[in-house]
Order: structure tokens, then sequence, then C-alpha cells
């Protein structure tokens, strides 16, 4: 007989969310800007269409990453963070390069940055923890 499974923390439950919340929208508006290569010129067809196409599937894979997250999968919760750095350094550069703030990239970064500290928290560090799987009692 085992013990119930701990009820997942709201924090976890609402940085899951946001996580499937970018996703969806990374998603669309990959598929968007894929629809737009046939309004720019010829000469930016391909890049238009490769930027579009990254967007789409980084979207996808945020999207499996949110259910990851739901269900307690520490390779999904590394793959999070691994995935939030590189956007946290995306967003700071573009702050730092454009000529005026760039106000959505300052609230992805507050965004991120609050995702990466709820899944590695202790109260999600615990949820995260006490979901291993099981041992084989056959094993050595």
């Amino acid at each position: 007989m085992h013990a119930p499974d701990p009820r997942r923390p709201l924090v976890v439950t609402l940085a899951a969310v946001l996580v499937a919340l970018s996703g969806g929208l990374n998603t669309v508006l990959g598929l968007l800007l894929l629809l737009s290569r046939y309004d720019v010129p010829a000469d930016e067809v391909l890049t238009v269409s490769l930027v579009g196409v990254g967007i789409l599937l980084f979207g996808l894979l945020t999207l499996a990453i949110a259910s990851g997250i739901a269900r307690a999968s520490g390779l999904s919760r590394l793959l999070l963070t691994i995935y939030l750095a590189v956007q946290l350094a995306l967003h700071t550069v573009t702050i730092f390069v454009s000529d005026v703030w760039d106000w959505s990239s300052i609230v992805q970064i507050i965004l991120g940055v609050s995702v990466l500290v709820v899944v590695w928290s202790p109260p999600g560090s615990r949820y995260f923890g006490t979901h291993l799987p099981p041992r084989d009692p056959y094993e050595g």
C-alpha cells in the first residue's frame, strides 16, 4: 500500500497555466508570422518562414513542457529552466539594443523569473521531488 499522492501546490498549477498560455500564444504568433511571408519582399520570404516555423515549434514545445510541469516531470522543469534562461537573455538584449524601452520584454522577463522562482522554490521543489517514479522492489 502506498501513500496518496500529495496535491499539486497552487503556485505550480499557476506556473503550468502561465507556461501553457505562453506556448499557445507563441504557437499562434508563429503561425501568423509564417502566413505573413506572402506579404514580404521575395528576398525575405525564407527568413520570415524560418523564423515563423521556429517560433511555432518552440510554442508547441512549450505546451508540452507545461503538461510535464503539471505532472511533476523533472525533465520538463529542467527544459523550462533552459528555455526561460535563453528567452530571458534574448529579452535583455532586445531591451538594451532597441532605441526605446520595450515594455513587453520587461513584462516577459518578470513573468519568466516568476515562473522560475515558483518551480525551484521550496513548495515547487517538494512537489517535483515527491513525484519520483516508484522503485522496482526486485532491483538490486
